[in-house]
């Protein structure tokens, strides 16, 4: 059951803010808001969706395996759901998830939301919106990883996380490299070749951190661009 409390900061996200009073009731009365430990398996590939997962602290990790490899997809961090197409259309999920950080769940039974869905036009708009923005973010990865080599990928990565972490010119890494590599597309092994070469274009590795001495140098080498990365 959730709490008042909790009720408040669902209803302030913006898949539900403007949900009917009667439709979000709808939606809560079976919800709950639960905390998991650090990887934690949340969702698997293959299986059905009982629940709309949204992520409201913490970071999650979409990744997927076949024929004895792994890799990682996505890193899911607030506030964004996971994985709503797979719950509209009631289809089995393409992807697993696994908590990368302790982290905060919000788990609304799929039924609902498909009801609700098909009832409510404020949610409905809500949702095109999401897997509209889901969509432009599967476009954007997949001209990164095809436009790009990996040593292109890693240095225009720096670049955006150097921003959301402020413009200090230094970024510390909240996943470790290997995870981090998985994401970009590359092994370890090309993660550290790759991190050599960018040596010469003004970065360089310390433990956890990354440092970038010449963002110009960086941003030359990187070529950032808007209608690749956000």
């Amino acid at each position: 059951m959730i709490r008042q409390t909790e009720s408040n900061l669902i209803k302030s996200l913006p898949l539900f803010e403007d949900v009917s009073d009667t439709h979000f009731e709808e939606l809560v009365s079976s919800a709950f808001l639960q905390r998991f430990p650090q990887g934690i398996s949340l969702i698997q590939e293959g299986d059905l969706p009982d629940f709309l997962h949204i992520v409201v602290e913490g970071s999650v990790e979409l990744f997927a395996r076949h024929n004895g490899r792994e890799t990682a997809l996505d890193i899911m961090q607030p506030v964004t759901t996971f994985i709503l197409a797979a719950v509209i259309r009631d289809e089995a999920y393409l992807k697993s998830a696994r908590t990368l950080t302790a982290a905060q769940i919000l788990l609304i039974p799929a039924q609902a939301v498909r009801d609700v869905f098909g009832s409510d036009a404020a949610f409905a708009r809500a949702i095109v919106n999401e897997l509209a923005v889901r969509y432009r973010c599967v476009v954007r990865s997949l001209k990164n990883e095809k436009l790009r080599t990996s040593a292109e990928r890693l240095a225009n990565w720096i670049l955006q996380e150097e921003a959301h972490q402020g413009n200090q010119r230094q970024i510390a890494l909240s996943i470790d490299k290997r995870t981090l590599a998985s994401r970009l597309g590359m092994t370890p092994e090309n993660l550290s070749r790759n991190l050599t070469q960018l040596q010469k274009h003004g970065v360089t590795s310390s433990g956890a951190s990354f440092i970038i001495n010449d963002i110009a140098a960086l941003q030359t080498f990187a070529k950032p661009n808007i209608l690749i990365d956000q």
